[in-house]
């Protein structure tokens, strides 16, 4: 992948970090990460430091422990349980599946909104839906609390007709469906608990990279 739209994207980002003031989280202590984890985030790396913006927050997606990871600076800042597609892997236009590679952060959507908040066309509706703690479920697909949209940065794997993560709407967001946090059910999107995703939601400015992993 070329980094070509990281120096496009990048004095912006630098000034929202600096200026507008993402929250700056604490390190977590020293954790033995997964191999694709690592790869995953030695990737996101290298693209950083080519870039000049080794200060720049990131995600590593591990769908194998239905994981998380925040990291700013090589730094481990976040854990998070979430729940990717429950058809599995893929990249597939309809497929309802996830996609693996490199992604960034396109928009962020619900600043502000309380916890609970459901959106449709990442528009809320002004409806705070009851969040299911069991581990069942609904059937439903509500998009709640917060809402990061993943454009795809790799052709022919996440970016390009019929496999293009961003024309999917492929999201980090809440769910109603808090049980099912910790195992594959989502349609697609990348699921979190709702004061996960808030949470994430300020530490993550938008145009930052986010690498799903197997």
């Amino acid at each position: 992948m070329k980094t070509g739209w990281l120096c496009r994207f990048g004095l912006g980002i630098l000034l929202i970090l600096s200026i507008m003031g993402v929250a700056q989280a604490s390190p977590l202590p020293a954790v033995v990460l997964p191999e694709a984890v690592e790869v995953g985030k030695a990737r996101i790396e290298g693209e950083l430091a080519a870039s000049g913006m080794k200060e720049m927050p990131y995600v590593v997606v591990h769908i194998g422990s239905q994981s998380m990871y925040l990291f700013q600076s090589g730094r481990l800042l976040r854990q998070y349980p979430v729940s990717t597609a429950a058809r599995g892997i893929g990249n597939r236009a309809g497929s309802y599946q996830t996609p693996l590679g490199l992604h960034r952060v396109a928009q962020k959507f619900g600043h502000g909104q309380p916890k609970g908040m459901s959106f449709v066309a990442r528009k809320p509706t002004g409806q705070i839906v009851e969040l299911i703690k069991e581990p069942v479920s609904t059937g439903r697909d509500d998009i709640t609390s917060r809402i990061l949209w993943l454009d795809g940065l790799e052709e022919g794997i996440n970016r390009g007709p019929g496999i293009d993560s961003k024309s999917r709407y492929i999201y980090i967001h809440g769910t109603v469906e808090e049980g099912l946090i910790g195992q594959p059910a989502s349609k697609g999107c990348v699921r979190m608990l709702n004061d996960d995703v808030i949470d994430l939601f300020e530490q993550l400015p938008e145009g930052a990279l986010v690498n799903i992993v197997e």
